[in-house]
């Protein structure tokens, strides 16, 4: 096993980038993903900077379409807040002016409060049962919101606009 680890680790700087070209064809990579995979294939650090240089300038790698691919996709399909988004771009080493600029171009404001409500209202809704007050119902509620990525602020308005809404629960807070 040993011997076919040591031939894969073997890659010249061109069999290199012709292979992280692909890597990087499928799909947006950030630096870091790119840098790790170059070091697996065994090349020194001077050699994987000229590569990821290289790659860069031929438009390969690019972290703020990456970071606006990630940022648009989990907000869109996954319905993440912008709080998480951020902490999970900044695991993956995105610098924070790519993060900022992804978050502001990708997630527009009216998309976000819509998002935020509609996740919202879907919870609130799905809090029945016995000893289930609007205060619960609004505590379990922003804890989902949370656990999502938005922010606190925006929560609390958004719990007082569905609070009002359904003020029939004749309980006392």
């Amino acid at each position: 096993m040993g011997f076919v680890r040591s031939t894969r680790n073997s890659l010249t700087p061109e069999q290199a980038y012709a292979k992280i070209r692909h890597y990087c064809a499928f799909q947006e990579r950030t630096h870091l993903e790119v840098k790790r995979k170059l070091s697996e294939y065994g090349l020194s650090w001077s050699d994987a900077g000229q590569v990821l240089s290289r790659l860069i300038e031929d438009g390969f790698l690019n972290e703020e379409r990456f970071a606006q691919a990630f940022a648009g996709g989990k907000f869109r399909i996954k319905g993440w807040g912008k709080k998480k988004i951020e902490i999970e771009l900044k695991k993956r080493g995105v610098a924070a002016y790519s993060i900022l600029k992804a978050l502001r171009d990708e997630i527009p404001v009216d998309a976000y409060r819509k998002k935020l409500q509609q996740l919202a209202e879907k919870k609130w809704t799905t809090l029945k049962g016995p000893g289930m007050t609007s205060r619960i119902r609004a505590e379990k509620t922003r804890q989902f919101l949370l656990r999502r990525g938005f922010e606190n602020d925006l929560i609390t308005k958004t719990l007082h606009e569905i609070n009002g809404k359904t003020a029939t629960d004749n309980d006392t807070d």
